[in-house]
């Protein structure tokens, strides 16, 4: 197979100035701002009229080139400032899911700073707890840590499983 893994994982945001902080005490690290801009090649190659906006592309470690990165944009042109999806059991890419250790006293600490949850953290299949929660635009984004191994194993350190 040609391809390898999840390159960037693309939010779009209404002020990169507002979800930048946010995205920061997440633990992610912007790598690059790339200033407000777009030409005919970007416009074409997403399927747009004409596009123009600024960026900031984020890693939570960015020491590890394949790390995942998160790609921020705001658009200028086209300008939707409509909300993302109303619920998660719409069709398409509706939340993103980061792997946690120690997401009780995360959650406590996002809690403190204001984040608002959809609810308490809990448990799911009795190994694994998760809780999510919406960004400044309403992304729904969840925290997730591993207690037991897909063979029911207990993890000594909540971890997941690297094929």
């Amino acid at each position: 197979m040609a391809i390898k893994a999840i390159f960037h994982v693309n939010i779009n945001c209404s002020n990169l100035d507002v979800s930048l902080p946010f995205y920061e005490n997440l633990g992610f690290e912007t790598v690059l701002n790339l200033p407000t801009g777009g030409d005919a090649s970007l416009a074409e190659g997403l399927g747009m009229a004409d596009c123009v906006g600024k960026a900031a592309i984020m890693m939570l470690n960015p020491g590890d080139p394949r790390q995942t990165r998160l790609d921020l944009i705001e658009w200028v042109s086209p300008n939707d400032r409509r909300p993302p999806y109303e619920h998660l059991a719409r069709v398409g890419i509706n939340r993103i899911a980061l792997w946690t250790v120690g997401l009780d006293d995360e959650y406590e600490r996002l809690k403190a700073d204001g984040v608002d949850f959809l609810s308490e953290p809990l448990f799911m299949g009795g190994h694994t707890k998760f809780v999510c929660f919406r960004d400044p635009d309403g992304t729904i984004i969840e925290l997730i840590e591993f207690h037991r191994s897909p063979s029911g194993e207990e993890l000594a350190q909540p971890a997941p499983t690297v094929a």
